[in-house]
């Protein structure tokens, strides 16, 4: 087993990271988003950095994306951002959206 950053040890150790994941190497992300996110708590920026979940804003709220002021909206759940979005993050897509997260989350 490599060296551990001192945060992973400490997860490590109160048994909230698995040890497989301490042995294997760093790659390129995978297809599928490393934690389950939500359209209610995550953070914009956390799923724009997430190739996986951007790629699913993409898909169902490309404006979200190309908006000159994305920047400023990092820190903002898609839920909230919905009350400055117009109809663009209505119900139905933020559940679409939701879907697809969850479908490309871990098991």
């Amino acid at each position: 087993m490599g060296k551990l950053v001192p945060a992973f040890a400490i997860l490590l150790a109160l048994g909230v990271a698995s040890p497989s994941i301490a042995s294997s190497s760093k790659s390129a992300v995978s297809a599928k988003t490393k934690v389950a996110y939500s359209v209610e708590q995550t953070a914009l920026g956390t799923l724009l950095d997430d190739p996986t979940a951007k790629a699913i804003i993409q898909k169902y709220a490309p404006e979200v994306i190309s908006h000159p002021q994305v920047a400023m909206a990092r820190p903002l759940s898609l839920r909230q951002l919905q009350t400055f979005s117009g109809d663009l993050l209505n119900d139905a897509v933020l559940a679409k959206i939701q879907t697809a997260l969850k479908a490309a989350s871990p098991s």
